[in-house]
């Protein structure tokens, strides 16, 4: 049959000859960025270019210390190798956590090429791997196998395939039958795309795109296209290395003119050589102040915080592949996120049933409950697998929720399905809508032929309903069945309806089918209908309640059709008894006829885009971005891609396509909504963390610059040496970034709107934190300065002893700054949840070690002596005062919060 009606398929030769017309059948990879690539990208950062002037300055005045009249040695150069041992460390964190990541999403993405698919040539059916199927191969496909290509269908027996990876639609039926042609589905009813598979029935096709011409290739295609968004963080840290630059070389500059002035109004006479070598050494003052005003600690605070993120997110299922979608997660202000899988548990369910003389609806050992129990078991076609303790289902999703629910009461399908002889069957098809199966039951000694499918339809060829304990004519309970259906409908769900008819052994054996269809001599009996959808996850109210109360605005973008992605956001808490379809919801059709000036008026109010396409998705996106929203889009479809890849941030669902999980930054293993609201409470406590290292990092660098400054304008060297400075602005900066990166995230920062991004929005140093920044530095300043002064006025020049102590006491000023820094924002007191900081204590205490080591045992490397226990426990004391100072300010702001008057 198959070669009369198909011919004898290709022969060799066409074969060869249409991969050399039409390509292989594979999809081109995206070009794998190399890691020497990769490792320099990091370098782009606008904080460590600033950094790499420095150093190149810092380089310049260690070889003038060097080689120049004072001849300091290579002990000059310690300084820049500080400096590029910063850079490297900043670098090379975020490369190694970024390279990790990328190595285990390769492994979760693994593709085949070689599946074995089925087609028909020289007359004979082959098995061949996908990537050698060409144009023009007819191709063979059964229930569970995956479409190798784009094609045409030549026939369709009871075809239903998932076109989820493509248009979010479950189950598509097919046929090539112009007059069943569905005019709403996205794809032709006789058309076959590459990556979906076929839940039910078979079909033969004659394949016409294969690889990068599939539609699957032209939106993996797509997809690749590079994103060139700037995150919120980048656009901070740009706008901060800004302000740094400006501020260090307005800085340098006016003391480079001021010592100037000073220089030619008390100098004026100085021989020519001698003036110049007096200005190199202000203009190598004004460099060094340039030096001291960057933070070297930063990018590598900055990094050290994204890459514990990364570590600890995926602890809870968030795969993070590009470090700044871990912040950028919590400055998201829209998330469109797909339905199927997402917000449902994508596996059908029966919700409810309505069998109308079952008691309770709960199965028993009467004759009812046998029918229902057999007649579901063996008037299927769908399996379950329960081999590895997980239940999965195989074939028709509709026909797997009734074994699942058969599975719920502790019923054995696969028994009954075995145990009951089948007679004859009809399988489902989208011109009859029904399956009829008959079957010798050993449950009743009997022949029952059972019937399933769409209730109008079983219902109109059944002659009585099994209602009230009685068998009632069909007319007499129409009315109450359809308003039950009606009910189900507008909840977005399916229903099938349930009958049977018992042979008894006294007739002739006959067929019950005639023509492929129920005989006109079927005596059916309607006994009742099942309600099933694809349930909400349980968690999933709670975490977009929680994204909408964190002022995130949730929209949803399905394949799906307008009901049923209605009723979903109904039950998620998205949509409201105001909500109307005119403002609220849009087709992608619709969405794609608006014109961009109509489209931005509509996105802002828009709940639901349904029936949407792939280029529908990116272009919201794209509008969003427009307005100025930071946008987060999840999905699991190789339609997803080019939103995933458009946005901010792409989600990608585990279980996914290899394509969208390609275009995405983050990988949701456990494809959960609420594990994106978990992402968004990371990223939001992320960007306060690294604020409240700014916080600390740039009160050291105010105090070092205001010591510099003043010790220039005053002619005197600065009390603290170079390699002092570089144990506090690398290693001790180091430490602190990661003490305040390993704090826990905070659950209250869902209880806030998100910050404004962009241009003219919220920068990264707040209001609060600039007093905080400059009144401090300049407290610390009058500090350090009356101990210099008290230091010179009893000795008259400063001592190793006296150098030791002050080193040590400054350092000591910014251990305890850094417990005012984990609690600025908070407004709780430095020692709350202490149990879920330990790290931040471990590591404090080992700065504390880290000091007391290098005063002890430094000796000339860092200029100090050894302090007695009396000395610690004075410094200890004394520079304590800035801890219980700011718990005091906390204390207050607590009382003012709770006691003043609403309004105040």
């Amino acid at each position: 049959m198959e070669k009369k009606q198909y011919g004898q398929g290709l022969t060799q030769q066409q074969v060869e000859e249409s991969r050399k017309r039409h390509g292989e059948n594979i999809l081109t990879p995206p070009a794998k960025t190399s890691l020497w690539k990769l490792f320099f990208e990091k370098f782009e950062d606008p904080i460590i270019r600033i950094l790499l002037v420095a150093w190149g300055l810092s380089l310049a005045i260690a070889g003038l210390h060097c080689w120049g009249p004072e001849a300091k040695g290579f002990g000059a150069f310690l300084e820049p190798i500080g400096i590029f041992f910063a850079i490297i460390l900043a670098g090379g964190v975020a490369f190694i956590f970024e390279a990790k990541a990328n190595k285990a999403f390769d492994i979760l993405n693994t593709v085949s090429d070689d599946t074995e698919v089925k087609v028909i040539r020289e007359g004979n059916i082959s098995q061949i791997p996908k990537r050698e199927v060409v144009v023009g191969d007819i191709v063979v496909l059964e229930t569970g196998e995956e479409a190798p290509a784009d094609g045409r269908l030549l026939e369709a027996v009871s075809l239903q395939i998932n076109e989820s990876t493509l248009t979010g639609e479950p189950v598509t039926s097919k046929t090539i039958r112009e007059e069943d042609f569905d005019p709403e589905a996205t794809y032709p009813s006789n058309i076959v795309m590459r990556g979906t598979t076929v839940v039910d029935g078979h079909g033969i096709f004659e394949v016409e795109q294969v690889g990068d011409a599939t539609g699957y290739g032209k939106v993996y295609e797509g997809s690749q296209i590079e994103n060139n968004v700037d995150t919120p963080l980048q656009i901070q840290l740009k706008g901060l290395a800004k302000v740094i630059s400006r501020a260090g070389y307005t800085l340098a500059g006016l003391m480079f003119a001021v010592l100037t002035a000073k220089l030619l109004l008390s100098a004026s006479a100085l021989p020519l050589m001698d003036m110049l070598s007096q200005l190199l050494n202000i203009f190598m003052i004004a460099v060094t102040l340039i030096v001291v005003s960057v933070p070297e600690g930063l990018p590598m605070s900055v990094s050290l915080s994204l890459a514990l993120s990364m570590n600890r997110m995926l602890k809870t299922n968030n795969l993070v592949r590009k470090m700044h979608a871990c912040e950028t997660m919590g400055a998201t202000t829209v998330i469109c996120t797909d339905k199927t899988g997402t917000l449902t548990q994508n596996q059908m369910q029966v919700h409810e049933t309505n069998f109308y003389n079952l008691k309770k609806q709960e199965l028993g050992d009467d004759e009812l409950s046998r029918l229902i129990k057999e007649g579901i078991a063996v008037n299927s076609t769908a399996y379950l697998d329960l081999s590895d303790g997980k239940i999965q289902t195989l074939g028709n999703p509709t026909e797997a929720a009734l074994l699942l629910w058969l599975n719920r009461k502790n019923e054995d399908y696969l028994a009954l399905r075995d145990n009951a002889g089948v007679v004859e069957q009809l399988t489902f098809s989208t011109e009859r809508k029904y399956m009829a199966t008959l079957v010798n039951s050993p449950l009743l000694g009997k022949k029952v032929l059972y019937v399933k499918g769409a209730p109008e339809i079983v219902l109109a060829n059944s002659r009585r309903v099994a209602m009230e304990g009685t068998l009632r004519p069909v007319a007499a309970c129409k009315s109450l069945i359809e308003q039950q259906l009606l009910a189900y409908q507008n909840q977005a769900m399916r229903t099938l309806g349930f009958a049977y008819q018992i042979i008894e052994t006294n007739e002739p054996d006959k067929s019950c089918f005639l023509n492929g269809r129920l005989g006109e001599d079927a005596d059916l009996i309607f006994i009742g209908i099942a309600a099933i959808s694809d349930p909400v996850r349980e968690d999933v109210p709670a975490a977009v309640g929680s994204c909408l109360k964190a002022g995130i605005d949730v929209k949803i973008v399905t394949g799906d059709t307008p009901a049923t992605a209605r009723e979903i956001a109904r039950r998620i808490g998205m949509w409201k008894a105001e909500d109307t379809d005119e403002r609220n919801l849009i087709t992608g059709p619709a969405f794609e006829a608006l014109s961009e000036e109509e489209a931005l008026g509509r996105i802002g109010e828009l709940k639901i885009m349904c029936r949407a396409r792939p280029m529908d998705k990116q272009r919201l996106v794209q509008l969003l971005q427009q307005k100025g929203a930071v946008v987060a889009v999840t999905g699991d479809g190789t339609n997803d891609a080019p939103a995933l890849n458009a946005a901010q941030v792409g989600l990608s669902m585990g279980d996914g396509t290899s394509v969208a999980k390609e275009a995405s930054d983050i990988t949701i293993l456990d494809n959960s909504f609420a594990s994106i609201t978990r992402a968004v409470m990371w990223g939001r406590s992320l960007y306060r963390n690294i604020q409240k290292f700014l916080l600390f990092q740039l009160t050291i660098n105010v105090a070092a610059c205001l010591i510099v400054l003043i010790g220039s304008l005053l002619g005197t060297e600065s009390p603290l040496t170079i390699t002092q400075m570089l144990w506090v602005n690398l290693i001790m900066d180091t430490f602190a970034a990661a003490a305040l990166a390993s704090l826990p995230p905070n659950p209250k920062v869902m209880d806030n709107k998100p910050r404004k991004s962009g241009p003219g929005g919220d920068f990264i140093i707040s209001r609060p934190m600039t007093y905080c920044i400059f009144i401090v530095g300049l407290l610390f300043v009058v500090v350090l300065l009356a101990l210099l002064v008290y230091f010179t006025q009893t000795e008259g020049s400063l001592s190793p002893y006296e150098l030791s102590f002050f080193f040590t006491f400054f350092v000591m000023l910014q251990f305890w700054n850094m417990f005012n820094a984990k609690a600025f924002a908070d407004n709780k007191p430095a020692f709350a949840n202490i149990r879920g900081s330990k790290v931040f204590l471990w590591i404090a205490l080992l700065i504390l070690a880290g000091q007391y080591l290098i005063v002890t045992f430094g000796g000339v490397m860092f200029n100090v002596v050894p302090l007695s226990w009396k000395d610690w426990g004075i410094i200890f004391a004394s520079t304590s005062i800035v801890l219980w100072i700011g718990e005091a300010i906390r204390l207050a702001k607590r009382l003012l919060q709770q006691y003043a008057p609403e309004g105040v």
